[in-house]
């Protein structure tokens, strides 16, 4: 791997590199070209599969609500440093309306209309839920009227009438976004998709991770998802039923096991959402 990081820093001209994060997607460092302090992703084959479609996305927002994609091949990336502050430390300050606001914001920068551009080739929603709905048909087939099958049942609906559909973000929440010191909140680790927009603001119900009583509170919920639809300008009954069943996806994912807090936490959004969803507007 030091053979690996030597390479790029030569190829972009990097100095100074420091660790920031090691998983099994690879190893991301900061970094200085010239002056400029950037980060440099170097991937794993994992890392390489898994960032394909954020790098899409990166090039197709160029910078409106997200990092720069300053450079790139199939192993390495090379992006905008976003800045020190993670908006999730504005709501352990006890300003999480205001966090809210923040991330309608820069949703509403990365959805922007483009007339001009071509929309490229992500992967879809109806592909995203491939495991609740995997979840959900083993529930039925066994007789059982649970959360997923409820959940499945408000997807399909809300994926049968899409609305504003764009390209997304695909993991928009507290922990990726930054303060930039120049350009203001930025958005970075896309996953990179492509469906209605609603879909991007219903991870904000389920985080940040930081603020677990806040996040599992039914009243917390409510206003966060009525600051989103009203700084977005949608129905906050459509938005609650995309965090319904984006919340019972995360908790059909195969590595949220049984009995897990991960779990739980996203089972209790699911049920504090649930009663508030609305596919009449």
């Amino acid at each position: 791997m030091i053979d690996h990081l030597n390479y790029y820093l030569r190829l972009w001209r990097l100095r100074d590199p420091e660790p920031v994060a090691h998983s099994p997607r690879g190893d991301v460092y900061t970094a200085y070209q010239n002056t400029e302090k950037v980060v440099l992703k170097l991937l794993t084959p994992i890392g390489v599969e898994d960032e394909a479609d954020g790098v899409v996305a990166l090039r197709y927002f160029d910078g409106h609500g997200a990092v720069r994609l300053l450079a790139h091949d199939d192993r390495a990336h090379l992006l905008e440093y976003a800045g020190d502050e993670e908006l999730a430390q504005m709501v352990v300050r006890g300003d999480d309306l205001a966090a809210a606001a923040v991330i309608a914001e820069v949703l509403n920068k990365l959805h922007r209309p483009q007339p001009e551009a071509l929309i490229p080739q992500l992967r879809t929603l109806p592909e995203r839920f491939h495991s609740l709905f995997n979840t959900a048909a083993q529930d039925e087939a066994a007789g059982k009227e649970s959360i997923y099958v409820r959940g499945a049942r408000v997807a399909r609906q809300l994926l049968a009438n899409p609305q504003d559909e764009c390209v997304l973000h695909g993991d928009i929440q507290h922990h990726n976004i930054r303060l930039h010191p120049v350009r203001g909140w930025l958005a970075y680790d896309p996953k990179g998709l492509y469906g209605e927009r609603l879909y991007d603001a219903a991870n904000t119900l389920c985080n940040p991770a930081t603020a677990r009583d806040r996040v599992l509170s039914e009243e917390r919920l409510l206003q966060v998802s009525q600051v989103l639809a009203d700084k977005m300008g949608v129905p906050v009954g459509r938005l609650r039923a995309f965090g319904f069943a984006y919340a019972c996806l995360s908790a059909s994912w195969p590595d949220k096991p049984e009995g897990s807090d991960i779990k739980h936490w996203f089972l209790t959004v699911a049920r504090n959402t649930e009663r508030h969803v609305d596919l009449s507007a």
